[in-house]
């Protein structure tokens, strides 16, 4: 197992000690450096928590990165539900999930503000992308900005595939359209109900335009005909965070375990994973708890 970072492994132990049923395990002195392979930071082996996040995260295959090494290091199950981020917070509304990492700052900011998440922290960011068919019937490349473009989606009354499921992605879209003027209606827009992967496979066999997170477009680039027809507006800036469930609200809320993993994923090792997964070459999501990371606004 690699090496564990004394500031890393002390949020962990803190973070695992304050879950009911948790033992104090005393540690070898020698266990700020390193650890046994399997061996967790106390006697959690076998806990698990569940997680609700959007699909942007799971298709693209960085949880299949980062849980594997965060149960390695702390022994700590992660199940994921994911969906869009609006169901992920009604799951957490409910007690049905212990953590969320979503991408809708004003839904986040009413979920904190009802009381029903905790400890809020951003951790990484990309950002949102307009594609359609190469041929762009609607001229959308030469417009300044998305605002223009989808005017000029509606004066044309080009295809346009909306997730249409109250995720992240589908509620910017929704701003973008407010922002823009436009009223976006049957027949040439359609709210398809599905997530980001089977929303843009919709759009490619309509021939249409769409809103998407850039990273899971990139992940399904090759299989399909669309192509990014505008990109680089500051409305399209992307950013995820996390927020934990209050055991104060569910007392069954596996907080030790949730803020282990919110530690995990902000740490040093964490961020720098984020930072260097890729898809065919390209990276994905970008860390925002690093010191080069801060600041950095949408590519």
């Amino acid at each position: 197992m690699r090496a564990l970072g004394r500031a890393f492994l002390g949020t962990v132990i803190l973070a695992i000690l304050a879950a009911p049923g948790c033992r104090k395990v005393e540690p070898d002195p020698r266990a700020a450096e390193a650890s046994a392979p399997g061996t967790p930071a106390c006697a959690c082996a076998g806990r698990s928590m569940k997680l609700a996040t959007t699909t942007s995260v799971d298709n693209t295959g960085l949880l299949a990165e980062l849980l594997p090494d965060f149960r390695a290091r702390t022994g700590i199950e992660v199940q994921v539900l994911a969906v869009g981020t609006g169901q992920a917070l009604r799951l957490a509304e409910h007690g049905d999930v212990d953590a969320v990492l979503v991408h809708d700052p004003e839904a986040e900011a009413a979920f904190l503000a009802a009381g029903f998440g905790v400890h809020p922290q951003r951790l990484m960011h990309n950002d949102f992308v307009l594609v359609g068919p190469q041929s762009d019937p609607a001229g959308v490349r030469g417009a300044a900005d998305t605002v223009e473009a989808l005017r000029r989606v509606a004066a044309r009354g080009a295809p346009f595939v909306s997730r249409g499921d109250g995720s992240g992605t589908h509620m910017a879209e929704k701003r973008l359209w407010a922002a823009a003027g436009a009223t976006p209606v049957a027949p040439w827009y359609a709210e398809v109900g599905q997530g980001q992967a089977p929303a843009l496979r919709i759009a490619d066999e309509k021939g249409a335009y769409a809103l998407t997170d850039r990273a899971t477009y990139l992940y399904l680039q090759d299989q399909l005909g669309l192509r990014v027809v505008l990109e680089g507006d500051a409305r399209l800036l992307n950013v995820y965070s996390f927020m934990a469930v209050p055991p104060s609200r569910f007392a069954h809320a596996k907080h030790g375990e949730a803020l282990a993993l919110c530690g995990y994923l902000g740490s040093a090792e964490g961020q720098r994973r984020i930072g260097a997964f890729r898809v065919k070459g390209a990276q994905l999501f970008h860390p925002d708890l690093l010191p080069a990371a801060g600041g950095e606004g949408a590519r």
